[in-house]
Order: C-alpha cells, then sequence, then structure tokens
C-alpha cells in the first residue's frame, strides 16, 4: 500500500478500534458517586498505553484474542508520544552489526519510515548529530516524529482489532482467589468494571500490581533515591549546519569528568553560567537532530526528586520542567550558533520519568546480568542498551557502563512475572530488576519488546485457559520467533 493510500484507509480503521460509544452505560441522572456505571469484559486487559502496553496490545489481538487497552491520556505511545523522549536508543547489538530488537518494534521503525516520519536506525551512527554526537552506548538510534507516531499506533492498534479506550485511568485491581481478574478504570461517564482474563500493567510505576499487593521497590532503596526527570522539548528554525559545524570544531573536547559530562555545547554553557544565565544541573546539551533537516530534541533539563506515583510532585516538577525550557530557549538563541531563530515547537505534556517502582518478580534482573551479557534460557528479548544512572553522585553526575564480554545480554520471561499473583504480567520500565539494571532496560526499543513478549504470553494462557506462570517457556519463545523476534 502507498502512502497515499494508507493515509485515506487511515480514518476507518482507527474509528474502528475505538470503544464504540454504545458500549457506554446511559443514564437520565448522574451517578452516584463510587457507583459502577458500565461491566466489560474481554480476554486480556492492558493498563497502560505507552510504549510496552501498546505493543502488548497488538500481540495478544493479532492472536485473535478479544484485547482492551486503557490509557489515561489522549493518545497511544506514552513516553514517545506524551513525553517526547527521542530518539529511539539503539536497537542493535554491541558491535552496531546486527539488529537485534525487531519484532513491533522493528515494524513501528518501518511503517515510520514509509511515512516520512523516522530514519532507519541502519543509516544512524554514533557520533553524529542524530546521536548528540555521542559514541558510547549510541550507535544506531532512531530519530522519529512523535505525532507521526500517533498515527502509526492508532492504525496498527485498528488492524489488529484492539479496542482502545483513553480518558480512562486505573483505580484499582479486580482480584479472585489470588489472580487478576481486571480493574477498575475511572471514565468520564464514571466507573467502569472491566473483568478480563488477563491483566498486563504497563503503567511504568506498576499500580496494578502493587494495587494487586505484589512487593515492590521506590527508586535505589540503598542510597533512598530515583533518577533524575527530565521534560523533553523539540525546536525548529535551527540553521543546522551552523550548529553542526560549532560543534565539531569542539568535538576534541568532549571528557567526563567526576560523572559529569561535558560535551555538546558546553563551551557555550560555559559562557551563560559565567553571566548568571544557567541555572541547570548540566555542563553540556544533549540536543539530538530529529527527521527534518531544522528540527532538533533536547533532552537537557533535569528535576531531581520527582515522585511519579503523587500528583503534587509530578505538578511540581512539569512546572519546573517548563521554567528551564524557557531557559534552554534563551539559551539557545543568544548563546548557541545557528540558533538564533529557533523556536520552540512543543514541550513534552508530560514528564521523562526515568525511574520510580520497581516491581518484585519471579527474577530480579541485575546489572550484573546485563554487563555481562548473561542470556537466561526464557529470554524474550535481546538488548545491548547500557546501564544509564543519572544523578546518583551529585546532581550533575551519570553512570554509564556499556556491556562486555558479548554482543547482548537476554531479558528473561520471569521478570514480566509479580510475585505472589496469577493471571498478571508486568512490563516496561516496572519490570522486576534491581535499580541499576532498569536503568539500561527502561528505554523505548526494550520497553516495546517486552511489551510484544508480555501480549504474546496474555494471548496463549487465555487460549489455554492457564497463568502465565504456568506456560512453557518453550511455546512462548517459539511465537515470538514467528513474529520476527530476533532470540539470538
Amino acid at each position: 500500500m502507498d502512502r497515499r493510500s494508507f493515509i485515506k484507509s487511515a480514518g476507518a480503521a482507527t474509528a474502528a478500534g475505538l470503544v464504540a460509544p454504545s458500549a457506554f452505560s446511559c443514564k437520565s441522572s448522574e451517578p452516584v458517586a463510587g457507583e459502577i456505571v458500565s461491566r466489560q469484559e474481554t480476554k486480556v486487559l492492558i493498563i497502560g498505553g505507552g510504549p510496552a502496553g501498546v505493543c502488548a496490545a497488538i500481540a495478544s489481538a493479532r492472536l485473535g484474542i478479544p484485547t482492551l487497552i486503557v490509557d489515561e491520556g489522549g493518545c497511544l505511545g506514552g513516553m514517545a508520544t506524551k513525553g517526547l523522549v527521542s530518539p529511539f536508543m539503539t536497537c542493535f547489538d554491541a558491535t552496531g552489526e546486527i539488529q537485534c530488537i525487531r519484532g513491533l518494534f522493528g515494524e513501528i521503525v518501518d511503517r515510520l519510515v514509509s511515512l516520512g516520519g523516522a530514519i532507519h536506525p541502519r543509516e544512524v551512527r554514533h557520533t553524529s548529530a542524530f546521536s548528540a554526537w555521542i559514541t558510547a552506548g549510541h550507535d544506531h538510534v532512531t530519530p522519529f516524529d512523535a505525532e507521526i507516531l500517533k498515527f502509526v499506533l492508532d492504525r496498527m492498534c485498528a488492524e489488529a482489532g484492539v479496542k482502545v479506550l483513553l480518558h480512562a485511568s486505573f483505580v484499582r485491581p479486580i482480584l479472585k482467589g489470588g489472580k487478576a481478574a481486571g480493574a477498575v478504570v475511572l471514565t468520564r461517564k464514571g466507573l467502569w468494571e472491566i473483568h478480563a482474563d488477563q491483566v498486563i500493567d504497563c503503567t511504568g510505576d506498576g499500580s496494578v500490581a502493587v494495587g494487586a499487593g505484589v512487593p515492590s521497590e521506590f527508586g535505589n532503596a540503598e542510597i533512598g533515591k530515583v533518577q533524575p526527570s527530565t521534560l523533553f522539548f523539540r525546536i525548529n528554525s535551527v540553521d543546522s549546519k551552523k550548529l553542526e559545524a560549532d560543534v565539531m570544531a569542539h568535538l576534541h573536547e568532549f571528557r567526563k569528568v567526576d560523572g559529569v559530562s561535558y560535551r555538546a555545547l558546553h563551551w557555550h554553557v560555559l559562557k551563560a553560567e559565567a553571566a548568571g544565565e544557567w541555572d541547570i544541573a548540566r555542563k553540556s546539551v544533549n540536543i539530538y537532530r530529529a527527521v527534518r533537516e531544522d528540527e532538533w530534541a533536547v533532552n537537557c533539563t533535569r528535576i531531581a526528586n520527582v515522585d511519579a506515583t503523587d500528583s503534587e510532585s509530578l505538578s511540581a516538577g512539569e512546572a519546573e520542567g517548563r521554567r528551564q525550557v524557557m531557559e534552554l530557549m534563551h539559551f539557545f538563541r543568544k548563546y548557541v550558533p545557528g540558533c538564533e531563530n529557533a523556536a520552540l515547537m512543543c514541550s513534552a505534556s508530560t514528564l521523562g520519568i526515568r525511574e520510580s517502582r520497581h516491581i518484585k518478580g519471579d527474577y530480579v534482573l541485575t546489572a550484573e546480568d546485563l554487563l555481562s551479557c548473561k542470556v537466561p534460557e526464557d529470554s524474550i528479548l535481546l538488548a545491548s542498551n547500557s546501564v544509564d544512572v543519572h544523578g546518583r553522585n551529585g546532581a550533575m553526575g551519570t553512570e554509564y557502563k556499556t556491556i562486555s564480554g558479548g554482543r547482548w545480554y537476554g531479558v528473561p520471561f520471569r521478570s514480566l512475572l509479580p510475585e505472589g499473583i496469577d493471571n498478571m504480567l508486568i512490563a516496561g520500565r516496572c519490570l522486576s530488576a534491581t535499580s541499576d539494571a532498569a536503568g539500561a532496560v527502561r528505554v523505548i526499543p526494550p520497553c516495546m519488546a517486552m511489551g510484544e513478549a508480555a501480549g504474546t504470553a496474555a494471548a496463549l494462557s487465555a487460549k489455554a485457559g492457564t497463568s502465565p506462570r504456568s506456560l512453557d517457556p518453550g511455546d512462548l519463545l517459539a511465537q515470538l520467533k514467528k513474529q520476527n523476534v530476533f532470540l539470538g
């Protein structure tokens, strides 16, 4: 299908994937507070429509299982769309030779490329403007357009038959005899009670699992901190040739001192600091060339101590993020060649959260597992993403460790199985992992791969009438390989 036909047919297909208005309970009077206004049934219920959740939903529905995905926002994609987190970090192995994260992630990238909404990662190498001129761990990143990604995800869900319920917030899980059996969600019409055979927690914060009594750890318990958050934003009207020339002239000055990175534009940050025009816990600016030549994604704001499970903390963090965005816009226009006329396209509608809860599962993934390139027998994805921990030793510091001794590591299926409850899976940054390990696999490509594995497992379990914990891992891995998931 060519691009024009693809877009033309999207409206009807997308509308077909939404929960029909008739599914709402019609009442002549306002519901009483706490009253259930509608009861729904599905086979697989996914809470959270971010990168993990949307891939879980597509994978489940493609196997012919009735699937419903719920998200509190107005679009699918989570951190990739609402959060503007860009580019996708690497999906290649440590040598840069093999794309090791494929499956649905690869299909999403291909669709974006076909619509002019991404540059394929095989064409993007490290130490370029697309990687913020960073070398370690930044080979084969994927620049993409968040607006086109929204469209692609809508389309793929509609084609698969996923029922999508947006503007609905998780309230509490439904439990029956130690098993997950659905969830109560708050819609604009009131409370829905959704019953399901399998539930997948893709909230990022592990809210469903915690609500079901599963143990968790908040941030890094040893030091009592979570990694700082970032409010991403995008700029355009940039003379990119001038900007790139300025950076290339200083590339030999890139360095790391006591955990603090001095990379792109740090020579201009020094001037802004001296003038009293820099109040951000960074010494340089991570700025990534986007798909269109004059557009850039900026990952520079740094907001400490944000509790993503606390609305007041999020509110304060987002306000501080917007303050930093405006400070950076002043910085770009005054100090950075090529940015004299830079325009703020948009800032993210939600903070980029690096860390909140880590759910305890049947296996707790460790940084040692990743750095030593361990591949458990039940690995549902292979990745090479580096252990990336911000703010542990000082506000400006970052610990960044690349893998050694192999091309990739594996994430075991057991890390998607929350402890002490059946018929529930977790996927995304809340997987069962230590704080450091989560610092590697919290990025979007592994999260999408986790989601695809969770959705596939839920669908197989629904078909068999059993719990994901009872699945034969070999059957799950065989099905994932059929879906073009690379497992070595």
